[in-house]
């Protein structure tokens, strides 16, 4: 990997930025294909019960993995800073506690589902014929839970070194394995919800051992070795301070969704079936803008560790740009091909009609969302993590409940639900932008 690396901090920013994102791109949209694989193949070979058990267990997983991924970011922007002040020393020091911290996270999440997964599915109303499948279910893919933090870890550094590609071929691997191994445990195995979330854990095994085999394999200094696993009390606690607040950030998002949720099912069973069918959009522009604030995250630490102010800076703008750009752009092109889209999960013009209610408030919106999270990614970059996540959780999670409870309740329309994101999004926007310019201003760089 070592001739893979970049040096983020000389050079167009424009130019290395889109070069660099574009796997992350890539990456993303294929975990969505494949997560769609999945319920893909359980709702065509196993029924509808099956479909339900799975499909009930979303928030949960999501919150949890959501948790992970913020703790990755935590690495990411660590290793960045070390990296690209050429301070080998805490590079290193970085690397081999962020290994130790996330298997210790992995094992937390894992430990935590296994136990209270049934308990969390009930005060989640999982209707009752659902429920055991889907507590079989949660409790096997549970237990794939400290690969995944070992995978995201990995990406973590790969990123921060400027490697984007080697994250993306191994998840294509792990993804095509797991929808090979998806069709003969249910089809052949007739393993029914356990072929899948088996299938899922044996694919993230995979994913999370060729990554770090490609840590063990790194030229220089910085490969991943047994010998230099170290605890750091110092870098666990950077890494904790800037990775806790990101994952709880990422679950309490989760919470705040579920009384939009309830909004929804307000309404006939045909608008929360198009509300479910559009929401498959949320994924694809998200996770596609998402690489562009990981991308933010690694250039503005190797810069920020350079000691190049006026690059730190730009590399936030940029960021900004390329992540507006795709949201404003992809959301238009649902707004436009909406009825196509929606048309590869339903047949019944009513719930397309009900589908387009969403995407056409909703297209004109996700632009919008990058103005909030690409300033949150850079305050983080500057090792600053609580307070936009203190920001961001007033702004967006608690404000969407109080709309949810008085101008949704007031006027118990589908549109003034669906509102809420782009004002959401903007009230914490303005919040968020004025922190970082507050901190950038009073971060020493350079």
């Amino acid at each position: 990997m070592k001739e893979d690396r970049q040096d983020l901090t000389t050079g167009s920013i424009w130019g290395k930025m889109l070069f660099f994102s574009i796997p992350l791109v890539l990456t993303n949209f294929l975990q969505v294909l494949f997560n769609m694989a999945d319920i893909a193949v359980i709702g065509q070979f196993a029924g509808s019960l099956s479909l339900g058990a799975v499909g009930s267990t979303t928030t949960l997983v999501t919150l949890f993995t959501g948790f992970l991924i913020g703790m990755g970011g935590g690495t990411n922007v660590l290793v960045a800073r070390f990296f690209g002040a050429k301070d080998k020393e805490s590079t290193i020091k970085t690397i081999h506690t962020a290994l130790l911290v996330s298997m210790a996270a992995g094992m937390i999440v894992l430990i935590f589902g296994l136990l209270f997964s049934k308990g969390i599915l009930e005060l989640l109303n999982t209707k009752e014929e659902l429920l055991d499948g889907a507590v079989l279910y949660i409790r096997i893919y549970f237990l794939g839970m400290p690969a995944m933090a070992l995978y995201n870890f990995g990406n973590a550094v790969c990123s921060a070194f400027g490697d984007t590609k080697k994250p993306l071929y191994y998840l294509g691997a792990a993804g095509i394995v797991n929808i090979v191994l998806n069709l003969f445990f249910v089809i052949v195995c007739k393993m029914d919800v356990a072929g899948v979330a088996a299938a899922s854990i044996i694919s993230q095994y995979l994913s999370a051992f060729l990554i770090l085999r490609a840590l063990v394999k790194v030229g220089g200094d910085y490969a991943l070795r047994l010998s230099k696993l170290r605890f750091d009390k110092r870098m666990a606690g950077y890494l904790i301070q800037i990775g806790l607040p990101a994952g709880l950030q990422n679950g309490i998002f989760q919470v705040a969704n579920l009384f939009i949720q309830a909004g929804v099912n307000t309404f006939d069973a045909i608008m929360v079936a198009g509300n479910s069918a559009a929401a498959n959009a949320d994924a694809l522009l998200y996770d596609s803008m998402a690489a562009f604030y990981t991308a933010c995250g690694s250039f503005m630490g190797q810069n920020y560790g350079a000691g190049k102010r006026k690059r730190v800076r730009n590399s936030y703008l940029v960021s900004l740009a390329y992540s507006f750009g795709i949201g404003t752009i992809g959301g238009i092109a649902l707004v436009i091909f909406g009825r196509q889209f929606l048309g590869l999960f339903t047949n019944d013009p009513a719930v397309v009609d009900a589908g387009m209610k969403r995407l056409t408030i909703m297209g004109f919106s996700y632009g919008f969302s990058a103005f909030m999270d690409s300033a949150i990614a850079a305050s983080r970059a500057l090792g600053k993590s609580v307070i936009p996540t203190v920001i961001v959780i007033i702004g967006s999670c608690i404000f969407r409940m109080v709309w949810v409870n008085t101008v949704f309740a007031y006027f118990k329309t589908i549109p003034s639900l669906y509102l809420l994101y782009i004002f959401s999004w903007g009230i914490t926007a303005v919040v968020e932008i004025i922190y970082w310019v507050h901190v950038y201003r009073n971060t020493k760089i350079g």
